[in-house]
């Protein structure tokens, strides 16, 4: 058994089960993916992977149990690895960070500029999507650290670490009817959003968030007209008149005069970023920066207690006292 045959195996199923794909990501050919697979079925003496012919249509329930046993083994030689590197070239290496697009546009840039006059030989990579996409990446070993501001559900299985609550702004022209709200945001109400179209974040109504509950609190279906994962997009289709956005508080800025935004966090419970690493991870000294950087009160000392908890609950306890950011 090799590691590379693990690394296969793992990336066959990144891939949505298509070999192709995971032969081009990972720099090899098809058939030389396909003979190892059957080296190390072969060694093993079961199947990982049901077939129809020579198609890969599924995992047999061994191949479950062994791509889960074997991700955790490439966590583990990743970590070997940076621990490795951390004593011959500790400010040398590469961080790699999933992340929504509004948190890329409006947060991250000055903890990146803080970050990479302290470590400039730190080759940073950011990769932007939603909250599922954002998980995926994470789990699948694509990034080191994700940022999640939605779906932390998704997280179970790493280390979520509380950083700072945000507030969502009802986006306007300012010929709209509730441009008039701008001064006494307070009066407005679900109930009167509920009587437009409205355009959010693609997770903004999933059954789950906080759109969702406080619409279901007044018995109101809304009428989702557009989503995107930039809030950027929702403004610009606000300005097309498409509807009402409702975005990151975070996200209007000097740009956005031509639009009118009105404070909605009295409508909708304030939602929490949080910064996320696999369980097993071994952190380089500058990840414990990044995340400090972009939360203070996330110290060194503070992520090693949260990496020896067993399990998210836990570490909200942890934090609890915390007063956390809202922005």
């Amino acid at each position: 058994m090799k590691l590379q045959q693990l690394r296969y195996i793992v990336e066959i199923v990144n891939q949505n089960l298509n070999i192709t794909e995971a032969a081009e990501v990972l720099y090899t050919s098809q058939p030389g993916i396909s003979k190892q697979v059957r080296l190390l079925e072969s060694e093993l003496g079961v199947n990982i992977f049901e077939r129809n012919g020579k198609h890969v249509k599924g995992l047999t329930p061994a191949g479950e149990k062994i791509v889960a046993i074997a991700r955790e083994l490439l966590v583990k030689a990743q970590s070997i690895k940076s621990v490795a590197e951390e004593q011959t070239r500790p400010n040398k290496g590469v961080l790699r960070i999933a992340t929504t697009n509004t948190q890329a546009r409006y947060m991250l840039p000055e903890v990146i500029e803080k970050f990479k006059a302290r470590y400039p030989e730190v080759s940073l990579h950011l990769h932007q999507g939603s909250p599922n996409q954002i998980y995926d990446a994470l789990m699948a070993g694509e990034v080191d650290l994700a940022i999640t501001t939605e779906a932390q559900y998704l997280f179970e299985e790493a280390i979520l670490l509380p950083c700072y609550w945000w507030n969502r702004s009802v986006i306007v022209k300012p010929d709209h009817p509730l441009a008039t709200f701008v001064n006494q945001s307070q009066n407005l109400t679900v109930e009167e959003l509920g009587k437009y179209d409205l355009i959010t974040y693609t997770f903004g109504f999933t059954g789950q968030s906080d759109l969702d509950h406080a619409f279901n609190k007044e018995g109101i279906l809304p009428n989702i007209v557009f989503t995107a994962t930039d809030a950027d997009v929702i403004k610009t289709y606000v300005r097309l008149g498409l509807g009402v956005g409702i975005m990151a508080s975070m996200a209007y800025t000097e740009v956005d005069k031509d639009l009118v935004a009105i404070n909605a966090s009295h409508l909708f419970q304030p939602s929490m970023t949080q910064i996320a690493f696999k369980r097993g991870t071994f952190l380089r000294n500058y990840m414990y920066d990044f995340i400090h950087y972009f939360s203070p009160h996330l110290t060194r000392v503070q992520v090693e207690k949260a990496e020896q908890l067993r399990d998210n609950n836990a570490i909200s306890r942890l934090f609890e006292r915390v007063s956390l950011e809202e922005k």
